[in-house]
């Protein structure tokens, strides 16, 4: 998904990205993802986000006949801080199981470099090795999420170029404002209304696979989030996302729900 996508920017200015926010209350999200009229995903996601620091979690799991065939469930966590309007994780895990096969990611971050402690399976010699350099300050997706959603609520816009590392890949991500438009409602979701929308693409630049098609591989993948406030004193939060993936074609991810509180609600197995 490119919500690893997901998950980046410019700062606003060093007055408003030196005063701290209010902190905002946790927030639990769900979402239901289609493609091709199909339920194929569900989405659960918390966002703890104070003055100083935040904390953010993404559980993902395949549904229905696309869980059939390609069954993966992953839940990803992060912890970091504000250094003005730009996210600085201090530890990122992710784990979970993708046809069959059990997964680990666990990366500390040391002056602003990722740094993996545990990677399961290990890298082989299937992917390019990333070099040193590239690393250097790149950061979860879960954390540009978050500075996106940070630099939205302060400054509504979204312009934004990041780089993500999960331990094998680097991605490449920019965002840019398209404007405020108008969501219909639909059975599909609990959101209808004014929305800001941001058009993404995110780009592989490192960690390409050695047998693959090395164009096809670097490919931008293209999206869209549209973000609003959910509920009062929220930051804007994504309300509706549709992207590109590999497996089904184009997806659309809609909110079909928001609880107070951070932690999921789903069942913690695989």
């Amino acid at each position: 998904m490119v919500l690893s996508c997901p998950i980046l920017l410019s700062c606003l200015g060093a007055a408003l990205a030196q005063t701290p926010s209010p902190a905002a209350e946790p927030l639990h999200v769900r979402y239901e993802t289609y493609a091709a009229g199909i339920h194929v995903a569900d989405v659960e996601s918390g966002f703890s986000f104070g003055p100083r620091t935040y904390r953010m979690n993404l559980d993902y799991r395949t549904t229905g006949m696309i869980g059939y065939f390609v069954h993966g469930h992953q839940f990803d966590v992060v912890d970091g801080a504000w250094h003005g309007m730009q996210a600085e994780p201090s530890r990122f895990i992710g784990q979970g199981t993708w046809r069959g096969i059990d997964r680990l990611t666990a990366i500390d971050y040391h002056d602003g470099s990722p740094v993996v402690r545990q990677l399961v399976p290990p890298n082989t010699t299937d992917l390019e090795p990333v070099p040193d350099a590239m690393r250097a300050n790149a950061i979860d997706s879960l954390s540009g999420l978050a500075q996106l959603i940070r630099v939205v609520g302060a400054t509504g816009r979204c312009e934004t170029a990041v780089r993500t590392y999960d331990g094998r890949r680097i991605v490449a991500i920019e965002a840019h404002t398209v404007g405020e438009e108008r969501l219909e409602p639909t059975d599909r979701s609990s959101f209808a209304g004014k929305a800001l929308r941001c058009d993404f693409s995110g780009r592989l630049v490192a960690g390409f696979r050695l047998d693959g098609d090395r164009a096809r591989q670097s490919k931008p993948m293209q999206g869209t989030a549209w973000l609003a406030p959910v509920t009062d004193g929220a930051p804007p939060l994504p309300v509706r996302i549709t992207f590109q993936t590999r497996w089904f074609g184009d997806a659309t991810m809609y909110l079909m729900g928001i609880a107070p509180g951070f932690d999921r609600t789903v069942d913690r197995g695989n």
